[in-house]
């Protein structure tokens, strides 16, 4: 049996006006996988780098890697779901960006009653993010309640959550925006310290917040513009992760540098690896809902799009003029 479904696909890597909406077939779930049927979908930069080649896939490509739905079949050997569960994921391969699809169930888990569909598409990609960063991805020593740490674009659907997590760890992070009103925002959500980068060197304020000390961790998604900065304002044997390139990538790194900095580390993280395996999935999104349910984290959605308007919230998104999160409804 075959059940209809509209989605978004690409035939040629470019810019937005590559999305077309076409009608497609989706058919039973195999073994290891689910067929679900889409509420909300969440929008995020990857989508932006698979549609531009950045991240290659083979074409025609439907794009998207986030959403929360209703579970509609479950295949053979799938034991943690079954048909009408409430689910959420965030997995490989692409292809969210439509009313229904199969896809592998290893990334899919139940989401709970407290949390809306739009909320659950909003917060899984972006939210396990934030967790694999705050929680998995440390300096030397870990992090403690007190400490410094910078996180670039903190007003983007990332940067909002990390702000709210940081503060419930007890961090003192320091967000860096565009604008006033995004440096508004993080602060809103926790940022101890904001700082625009348009108008302010980041750099210099952060060794004047942090008495000349730094900080000892950077989390960076925007890559080119911000890389070699933000080693400048790492404590000795600080951490710089960089897991996004917003700008470009960064220019390739004399290993040198990060001796004569102090001592310091640099990661390239992804979720992916983080959530290979269903058991560390669930884990690290039972950690997530449960800061959601608690209130210490809220999933601010600023943006909501029909699902045949993702051209449009690509571009909107690309111009960095979205705040929180975005999601598109089928």
């Amino acid at each position: 049996m075959t059940l209809p479904s509209r989605a978004i696909q690409i035939n040629a890597y470019g810019g937005p006006e590559q999305m077309q909406l076409v009608d497609t077939q989706v058919g039973e779930p195999g073994p290891g996988e689910v067929r679900i049927r889409h509420e909300a979908i969440g929008l995020n930069f990857i989508d932006v780098y698979q549609r531009t080649g950045v991240y290659a896939n083979p074409l025609p490509l439907q794009l998207g890697m986030e959403g929360a739905g209703i579970v509609e079949a479950v295949g053979e050997g799938v034991l943690h779901l079954e048909a009408g569960d409430r689910a959420a994921y965030a997995s490989q391969p692409p292809g969210s960006y439509c009313e229904r699809r199969v896809m592998p169930a290893r990334c899919v888990v139940r989401l709970p009653d407290a949390i809306d569909f739009e909320t659950g598409a909003a917060m899984m990609l972006k939210g396990l993010t934030a967790q694999y960063l705050l929680r998995q991805t440390l300096p030397q020593g870990g992090l403690h309640a007190g400490d410094f740490v910078l996180f670039h674009a903190a007003a983007g659907g990332v940067g909002l959550i990390a702000c709210q997590w940081a503060r419930a760890l007890g961090l003192q992070l320091i967000g860096t925006a565009g604008s006033d009103e995004k440096c508004a925002l993080a602060r809103d959500h926790g940022a101890a310290h904001v700082i625009n980068y348009r108008h302010e060197d980041f750099v210099a304020r952060v060794k004047e917040i942090t008495g000349g000390k730094g900080v000892k961790a950077v989390y960076d998604s925007v890559g080119a513009d911000t890389f070699m900065k933000s080693l400048d304002c790492l404590a000795p044997f600080g951490l710089l992760a960089n897991f996004g390139s917003a700008s470009g990538k960064p220019a390739p790194l004399d290993i040198g540098v990060l001796a004569a900095k102090g001592s310091l580390f640099v990661s390239r993280p992804t979720l992916f690896t983080h959530i290979a395996t269903r058991e560390r999935t669930q884990a690290m999104a039972d950690e997530l809902f449960q800061v959601v349910q608690s209130g210490a984290v809220r999933i601010r959605i600023d943006q909501r799009y029909p699902l045949a308007e993702a051209a449009r919230a690509h571009r909107e998104l690309e111009a960095r003029q979205t705040t929180g999160s975005s999601v598109l409804l089928p």
